[in-house]
């Protein structure tokens, strides 16, 4: 039988929607979705496999002009997915008119690999404004198929994937068949506690924590975790920790919730903060968590 295997990299500014799209491709939670701009900071890869094809999609950070060391790491990600991709998926929302670095928009334009244009949240616009941004966006990417989607709510989704896979090389499967990424459990432990933080924190907090899971035990039946909620300053650790700890206790309460899901198992977690100073501008500290990886 033969069989189709390929990279699929989604990219287009922040909270247009890429990792709701790669999230419903995949049926599992595994990039951060909030309404909260730069939510996903690091290439995500999710597998999708059927008994002849292999579907690798990378989630990759909203394109950004970079002001901080943190920002830059996370546009390298996305510099990234244009160099191993067999599709290329640029997605764009209804309302919004141009990416946001011109550079990266030439290499959409001029890309020599196929490129899916996919305008999201449709079912936030009226027939009008549809057909004008449907016009707008096939003018200013003319070597794109379009596809009008509505992510969350499954709308033209399945047409979308359907046509990855029409697209994809002839190629053997590249990770094994019952994979879902290529990252480690600690990633998902991280991520899911960073998510609660960006839903129930404003302003810069949610920006200036990095979240570093130093234990992670698995027994039959429960995993043990220990995570450290890292922050730049004193007063955002008091501001994470909140009144008597209950702040804290929430972010702790709602991950462990999400992550007994994921697992599918129970889940012990014990959460601590610690103040590490300007690591968002520390190349050091950057390597660590896993950007700067040149």
């Amino acid at each position: 039988m033969m069989h189709k295997a390929g990279f699929v990299n989604i990219i287009g500014n922040p909270n247009v929607g890429k990792s709701t799209l790669m999230n419903a491709f995949i049926g599992e939670k595994l990039s951060i979705i909030t309404s909260k701009a730069q939510t996903t900071r690091h290439r995500i890869l999710g597998i999708v496999n059927g008994e002849d094809f292999q579907v690798i999609l990378s989630d990759t950070p909203g394109i950004i002009k970079p002001a901080y060391e943190l920002q830059a790491s996370m546009m390298d990600f996305v510099k990234s997915a244009f160099e191993d991709a067999d599709v290329l998926i640029y997605m764009v929302e209804i309302g919004e008119k141009e990416l946001k670095d011109e550079a990266f928009f030439k290499k959409i334009t001029n890309s020599k690999i196929p490129v899916l244009l996919l305008l999201n949240k449709i079912d936030k616009s009226n027939q009008e404004q549809l057909e004008e941004q449907s016009e707008l966006w096939q003018s200013k990417v003319p070597n794109a198929e379009f596809f009008p989607i509505s992510a969350t709510e499954g709308f033209n989704v399945q047409n979308v994937f359907s046509r990855i896979i029409e697209l994809l090389p002839q190629s053997p499967a590249f990770y094994p068949k019952d994979q879902l990424t290529d990252k480690p459990e600690r990633f998902f432990v991280n991520e899911a506690i960073r998510e609660k933080i960006l839903m129930h924190y404003k302003k810069e907090i949610p920006y200036a924590v990095e979240v570093d899971t130093e234990e992670f035990f698995e027994e039959d039946s429960i995993i043990r975790m220990r995570s450290v909620i890292m922050v730049e300053r004193e007063t955002q650790k008091g501001i994470i920790i909140g009144h008597k700890g209950s702040a804290l206790k929430r972010v702790g309460i709602e991950a462990r919730k999400d992550l007994e899901k994921f697992f599918g198992k129970q889940v012990h977690l014990e959460l601590y903060v610690k103040v590490n100073k300007n690591w968002r501008s520390n190349q050091r500290q950057l390597r660590r968590f896993g950007y700067n990886q040149k």
